[in-house]
Order: structure tokens, then C-alpha cells, then sequence
């Protein structure tokens, strides 16, 4: 293959994180602020691709509520799709190292207690769904 042969597209899930305008922080009741993690699709030509266009998105995203707007903090992780987008498919992993045991280390990264969730009903398949109500 020669350099300036097309190169193939991929699928590409790019995580960006945010700090919420919302909540106000004069109508806050407490000072903790709401941060949101947005995991995004697309198909590119390379994870920089893919990164330069999610964080171009995520620029206006943060923007869309004017009166009180989202901060995009300019953190951005690619993850590149094995398979097609489909029912099941993996679309995202991080693998992180910690001396913490299991449960410590769910309490600290993913159930610290301060999530915007509430649990699905079992009839609905267990787990956790987010509750934007």
C-alpha cells in the first residue's frame, strides 16, 4: 500500500466529559457539581479523526443550554469498534490498573453514592439505567 492510498473507515466510540451548568451554582443546594460522561460514535479514518470530530461536538453540546451552559473539560478517549455497531456489540473499554480490591474500586469509580441513576425494575432486565427525571 502506497501513502497516499485511501485509507479505510472505522467505527469509533469516543468518550468526552463534562461538567454540568446545571444545577446553577447560586441555586445549588450543597457544593458538589454534576459531571457527565457522553460516549459518542463515529466513523473515521483514524482515532484522531475520530477524537477531533467528538470534541468538536462535544464544543456544542456543552453549548446548548445558553442560559447555563455545560463546560467541556477536554478530556477525550478513543476506543476502536472490532465489529460492526450492532445488538451486543462492545462499543467501548478502558482498562484501568488499582491496588484497590473489587468492591472498593466499584465504590470509588462508578457507585460513589452521588450518581444521577436509579435501578431498572427486574422485570426490565436488572442493572442500572440513568434517570434524567
Amino acid at each position: 500500500m502506497t501513502d497516499d492510498a485511501p485509507r479505510e473507515r472505522a467505527w469509533y466510540a469516543v468518550r468526552c466529559v463534562f461538567q454540568s451548568g446545571w444545577p446553577p451554582a447560586s441555586e445549588a443546594s450543597c457544593d458538589a457539581r454534576a459531571y457527565e460522561e457522553r460516549i459518542t460514535l463515529w466513523r473515521a479514518l483514524s482515532a484522531d479523526d475520530a477524537i477531533e470530530r467528538a470534541q468538536a461536538e462535544a464544543r456544542e453540546y456543552a453549548a446548548t443550554i445558553t442560559e447555563h451552559p455545560d463546560t467541556y473539560l477536554g478530556l477525550a478517549q478513543s476506543y476502536r469498534l472490532f465489529d460492526e455497531p450492532a445488538d451486543g456489540a462492545e462499543i467501548f473499554s478502558l482498562v484501568r490498573l488499582s491496588d484497590l480490591a473489587a468492591e472498593q474500586y466499584l465504590d470509588r469509580h462508578f457507585d460513589t453514592g452521588q450518581e444521577c441513576q436509579k435501578a431498572v425494575a427486574e422485570d426490565d432486565g436488572g442493572g442500572f439505567g440513568a434517570d434524567l427525571a
